[in-house]
């Protein structure tokens, strides 16, 4: 079989044969020897950037820095400027991968990885799919990913997913007429796995649910879903596999970095020390102990073109206790820093806080497909919601005595039925959003 795959990325100017060779050496380096390999490697990266990098240079202050903890922390507000500007000495766009982040944090950028660094992407993100039984060559995807409706863009995506093996279902209307078309393409292709944004493939579950279908009666070949751009509720989770009938897999990657996190088969959420260095840091960016909640800061150890160093995502959470340098786990994705709720008590609370205890209430009876809360207020919330049915008034009652339990009395809610919930334009659904400065 002629591998599309491989060929599109090596006609794009990827070097995946060498970026193979670098991934399986790297894989093969011991856990005692692994500190110290990434060590190195981030000596190296930050040597290079001081050298080569005139931004670079400038941030930090000076062309040399032996004390990892002394270099500061970037965020995407010093990515604010032309990219020809960000780029290291010898690279240029035309050379390099060039892409634009989502902006879910309210920062978007034109970002730069020199064609190797995104190699190493592809033979990481290949070799972890490898675990469930992937083959990008030959597995076919049942994608639920957004897609651009301008001509042009339309056309580009259709054809790199042809050359990646993958069927693309619109995510922008997901009423049941068009879901039951969804359903008849899973009985007609044989799709290996389903990869794409959570809650429109808990959608497309929770309206299996209602027909009492369990998706391998109708696609045998199904060998696991992968979500990943949204956050994953334990029960939504549950529900996945019931409906699905195979293993759900979260991954957790950043466009401009890689792979962050991707769920291992023994079911931990396994952080990529390949290609990045994960740090949790605390308000003063100092280092905190694994098991303790903080910022996630990435340092991307092989992108000469572009520095990601010491770079604040804009998520918070938590490492495992039981992390190593070889190893290190993911315990626990909190959220966004820029969704984080500041009360009247000016008690500060994490935006999924609000969503974890409505979304316990107002699903118990299936009536409500999706929701959406946004803080308008220091005091105020309105949640959107798609449903059947209104909210009850016992229901609403039972939401805001919840949350006055769980964060503090004295909140006002107002409550919204859609037919649908507003997307950003790749399909993504923002769960949580404070409008409130």
């Amino acid at each position: 079989m002629f591998n599309f795959f491989n060929f599109s990325l090596l006609v794009n100017g990827f070097p995946m044969k060498e970026a193979n060779v670098e991934f399986k050496k790297i894989l093969a380096i011991s856990e005692i020897e692994y500190e110290n390999y990434v060590n190195q490697k981030k000596a190296a990266i930050v040597e290079y950037h001081l050298k080569h990098n005139k931004s670079y240079q400038e941030f930090v202050g000076k062309t040399s820095c032996d004390n990892w903890d002394e270099l500061p922390v970037m965020t995407k507000k010093e990515f604010q400027k032309p990219l020809s500007e960000r780029l290291s000495e010898g690279y240029k766009s035309s050379t390099v991968y060039v892409n634009k982040t989502s902006g879910s944090s309210g920062d978007p950028f034109i970002f730069a990885k020199d064609k190797f660094c995104h190699a190493l992407t592809w033979s990481n993100i290949i070799y972890r799919f490898g675990w469930f039984g992937i083959d990008f060559n030959s597995s076919l995807q049942a994608r639920f990913y957004g897609i651009p409706l301008d001509f042009i863009g339309n056309k580009k995506e259709r054809i790199k997913d042809l050359l990646s093996h993958r069927y693309r279902f619109t995510i922008f209307d997901l009423s049941d007429a068009v879901l039951e078309k969804v359903l008849l393409k899973f009985k007609n292709k044989k799709f290996d796995y389903i990869n794409g944004y959570t809650s429109s493939i808990v959608l497309f579950a929770k309206f299996l649910q209602k027909k009492n279908i369990v998706l391998t009666a109708v696609c045998p070949t199904l060998k696991c879903c992968i979500v990943t751009s949204e956050m994953l509720f334990d029960d939504d989770k549950m529900l996945l596999e019931k409906q699905f009938g195979v293993p759900v897999v979260n991954e957790y990657g950043a466009s401009e970095l890689d792979l962050i996190a991707f769920q291992n088969p023994e079911g931990e959420w396994q952080v990529n020390s390949e290609t990045i260095f994960v740090e949790i840091l605390d308000d003063d960016n100092k280092v905190l102990p694994n098991g303790q909640e903080g910022r996630i800061v990435i340092t991307s150890l092989y992108n000469k073109a572009h520095p990601f160093i010491r770079y604040d995502i804009g998520d918070v959470g938590i490492l495992d206790e039981k992390s190593t340098s070889k190893k290190p786990i993911l315990k626990k994705l909190i959220g966004r820093t820029n969704d984080i709720a500041v009360l009247p008590s000016g008690k500060k609370s994490p935006g999924l806080t609000f969503y974890y205890v409505t979304k316990s209430i107002i699903e118990d009876d299936g009536n409500v497909k999706e929701f959406v809360i946004k803080q308008t207020k220091i005091d105020t919330f309105d949640i959107e919601y798609v449903s059947e049915l209104e909210l009850s008034e016992i229901q609403i009652q039972q939401i805001e005595k919840a949350i006055t339990t769980y964060l503090e009395s004295g909140l006002t809610f107002s409550f919204s039925r859609k037919e649908k919930l507003e997307r950003s334009k790749s399909g993504k659904l923002k769960q949580f959003v404070s409008l409130v400065k």
